[in-house]
């Protein structure tokens, strides 16, 4: 065994030995796989081995496409045979809400080249002839789907990167994992110890007691799993014999089973109700090639509901039933990428779908540790979404839930209630008091919208205009005509301090700092000169800085910054969290309330646009930007939490001769959009130029230099491929909600990013990218944007529907 290696990677499983394949085909070579038992002797022996490319993040479903692919070339140069059956596979909706779904995810599948069809539960049949037609209205064809040899496939990665120059130590336990003062690692292993540059936890079932040997306790669960492996049915051997082919996969949302066939008889798993986790707290070191006791009791209201749609199945014999531990994170994505504070330790954890996934994780991987960067856009697996606010009985609270919930839709307005309330700010009694309707903001309950009196303060979840209507239209109309006051506190808050700040932050950020008692709008751009990050900076002393971002990409944005700070400690960052809360007042008459609380002169002379001031609201000491997410007239006011019930209450008072109201955070995201106002995670994400996202007012190549300079003043030369525009939807009752294609002369051109309908402009509008050549094309009617499954009339924006001037704001 080695002493010296540049990578260990923990475990055994498929997702460890795509790592360690990954990262030998990109040219690192010098690395070692170590498995305290055999491979596969976790989740990945037992697994079903089904495969797809549908997932509801598109940037998810290219790398899911990637795995996929992949199986050919790993075949190729390995010699082993990952017994590929390339079936294809249908989604069955049994309500028109199912239904609707489909149509959202064909929509998604089309600007990724996805070959989805929507047919007849009929022709759904002829590929599957023992489904009951009668349960069914509506079917999704995926011809990229089937199943493989989860052992097979896993030692194909594992020979191939061994091919390559990799080696695997079997049955050799890690024990310990110590980083050393230069940030190296001594992996601690039962047969001796190893010294590597770095540490990939691809631990699967152990990944958290690998995560807690360096003081890590990620946020995953394992839960019992069981699927079932019928006899031979002579209808699966008629179906053979007539057609040539294999039963197809199907997926059933009413039973929330999937079948497929296994041999001459028919595999059949569930994600039932009932759903049990696995040693929630700790992993037994011991546990390996064994499986778990059925309990075909649990699984019976799904198969119950199985039988009933697929006749055949209650004749058939069960020849063994499978009930083995996979591991989740809260919301069943994967866990990927470096780990803040933790020089050099890396994990690729809870990959669930670890058959869909598990290339392009060991892509992805294998990218962000040579190059810097993963290469994709991979914010929804990036294990930094998550805090130390997912804790060990908040994760496993919310992976049951989502197991549970694992075939059934997420509406857009829906909120999930498992460990809710988690984190609450000092006015959450209060909000609901006043009809709030909260929502999970990454463990923070956020006023969403607040129902009107007599009306129940809950929402009707729809993919289409639902019962908050009403009330959001008349929140945006109030900020519009007068003034209104909403929460704050889901806003990230930094304070950089010390006598290198001004250089750090200018080196970070494209545009130039503020002066004293001023604020800027900056985008954050990596290497590659894609957008990372978009803060508000407010310049508080000369080196003294605050930071306003989102609250969802806190921990992602502190490792990025603490991977940049000066090694000679001129420089402080320090993430504020809740340690601040926050209200914004918007609206003609926000100046007025705002007078009438304030111990400073806010009159415009005084208090201009883009202003920071420290100063007494309502005698409490407060911080308050002069701006506002609106695109109306408005200030944020921050204070720390005992604060927070004394000032809104003050700011209520002052507000009532001007009829001030609570909106939530719809109808400020219905504000946004009538100011073409694009926002993190939608418009602006890694896989985009701050010219192509309409940022390049922002980026200022005459300083020095900052990074990613030299990528967009190249975007800048060449021009940009795409560029991000506004859409006029003529919609009927239905708004976009991300991710619909953009079609133009019959072709889809392009891709909607985020929408809503806008209360007083009263559009629905839409934010999108298309290929710049297309941008200039404003003529009426020229584009569609494809609504659960209708191709709507769209137009090009030249302007704001709402002030297009910018005086509102300045006024």
């Amino acid at each position: 065994m080695k002493s010296h290696c540049q990578v260990v990677v923990i475990g055994g499983g498929v997702v460890g030995c795509s790592v360690l394949y990954h990262l030998t085909k990109l040219g690192w070579t010098d690395v070692v796989l170590v498995e305290r038992d055999e491979l596969t002797s976790g989740s990945s022996w037992h697994a079903a081995g089904g495969f797809h490319t549908l997932n509801g993040d598109p940037n998810v479903a290219q790398l899911q496409s990637y795995t996929v692919s992949l199986y050919k070339e790993l075949e190729e140069i390995s010699g082993q045979s990952c017994s590929l059956h390339l079936t294809g596979g249908v989604m069955l909706a049994d309500t028109p809400e199912r239904m609707d779904f489909l149509r959202l995810a064909q929509a998604k599948g089309r600007y990724l080249g996805m070959d989805l069809e929507l047919i007849s539960v009929a022709e759904a049949k002829t590929m599957f002839p023992l489904l009951d037609e009668k349960h069914f209205i509506g079917a999704l064809w995926d011809p990229v789907e089937g199943h493989l040899d989860p052992s097979g496939t896993t030692h194909a990665y594992a020979k191939a990167a061994r091919i390559n120059g990799a080696e695997i130590y079997r049955h050799t336990k890690v024990e310990d994992l110590v980083q050393t003062p230069d940030g190296t690692w001594d992996v601690i292993t039962s047969k001796g110890r190893i010294h590597a540059e770095h540490v990939v936890n691809a631990g699967g079932l152990w990944a958290r007691e690998c995560g807690r040997m360096v003081g890590l306790e990620l946020p995953v669960l394992a839960m019992e799993h069981m699927y079932l492996l019928t006899e031979e049915m002579p209808e699966v051997t008629a179906h053979n014999a007539e057609t040539g082919k294999e039963l197809i996969g199907i997926l059933d949302f009413a039973g929330e089973i999937y079948t497929r066939q296994e041999g001459k008889g028919i595999l059949l798993g569930t994600y039932e109700q009932a759903c049990k986790p696995w040693s929630p707290k700790e992993t037994p070191w011991d546990f390996g090639h064994e499986l778990l006791a059925p309990d075909i009791d649990r699984i019976a209201r799904e198969l119950e509901i199985g039988f009933s749609h697929f006749p055949a199945l209650q004749d058939a014999g069960i020849k063994q039933i499978i009930n083995g531990p996979f591991t989740f994170a809260p919301d069943g994505n994967p866990l990927v990428g470096p780990v803040r504070g933790l020089r050099n330790y890396w994990v690729a954890c809870g990959v669930m779908a670890g058959f869909s996934q598990g290339g392009g994780v060991g892509l992805t991987l294998a990218n962000w540790m040579i190059d810097g960067d993963p290469g994709y856009d991979i914010w929804g697996m990036d294990v930094a979404r998550y805090g130390d606010w997912a804790t060990l009985a908040y994760t496993n609270a919310k992976v049951q839930e989502n197991y549970r919930r694992r075939f059934r839709i997420r509406f857009p307005n829906e909120e999930l209630p498992a460990a809710r309330p988690h984190q609450t700010t000092p006015l959450y009694d209060r909000f609901l008091a006043q009809g709030a309707v909260m929502g999970d903001s990454w463990g923070l309950e956020t006023p969403l919208w607040f129902a009107a009196e007599g009306q129940e303060a809950r929402d009707i979840v729809s993919f289409h205009r639902s019962n908050d209507f009403e009330a959001i239209g008349a929140e945006c109309r109030t900020v519009r005509d007068s003034v209104g006051i909403t929460e704050i506190a889901n806003f990230a808050k930094y304070e950089i301090t010390g006598p290198g700040a001004l250089a750090f932050l200018d080196r970070m950020m494209t545009n130039a700092m503020p002066k004293v008692g001023r604020i800027i709008l900056t985008p954050m751009l990596n290497e590659r000169g894609k957008i990372i990050g978009d803060f508000t900076i407010a310049r508080a002393g000369e080196d003294h800085f605050y930071m306003f971002g989102s609250s969802q990409a806190e921990v992602y944005h502190m490792r990025w910054f603490e991977r940049h700070l000066p090694d000679d400690g001129s420089v402080t960052i320090r993430p504020i969290n809740l340690g601040w809360a926050g209200l914004s007042i918007a609206g003609p008459n926000a100046r007025k309330v705002l007078e009438k609380v304030a111990g400073s002169d806010v009159s415009n002379a005084a208090f201009r646009f883009m202003d920071f001031r420290e100063m007494d609201i309502a005698n409490a000491p407060c911080k308050v930007n002069r701006i506002s997410y609106t695109g109306d007239l408005g200030y944020e006011i921050w204070m720390t939490p005992e604060y927070e019930r004394q000032v809104y209450e003050a700011l209520m008072q002052a507000g009532e001769e001007f009829g001030i109201r609570n909106f939530g955070m719809r109808a400020l995201l219905s504000l946004r959009l009538e100011k073409n106002f694009g926002t993190w995670f939608r418009e602006f994400r890694p896989i985009y130029g701050p010219y192509e996202a309409g940022l390049g007012r922002f980026v200022k190549l005459n300083k020095p230099d900052f990074i990613g300079k030299d990528a967009a003043l190249k975007e800048l030369n060449e021009g940009p491929d795409r560029l991000r525009v506004a859409f006029d939807v003529k919609a009927n009752g239905a708004d976009v909600l991300g991710d619909e294609p953009v079609w133009h002369k019959d072709k889809v051109v392009g891709w909607v990013t985020s929408g809503g309908y806008a209360h007083h402009a009263g559009k629905s509008l839409a934010q999108g990218y298309v290929p710049a050549d297309l941008a200039a094309v404003t003529a009426e009617d020229a584009f569609e944007i494809e609504i659960l499954g209708h191709r709507r009339k769209a137009t090009i924006l030249t302007e704001p529907p709402f002030d297009p001037e910018a005086e509102r704001m300045r006024m």
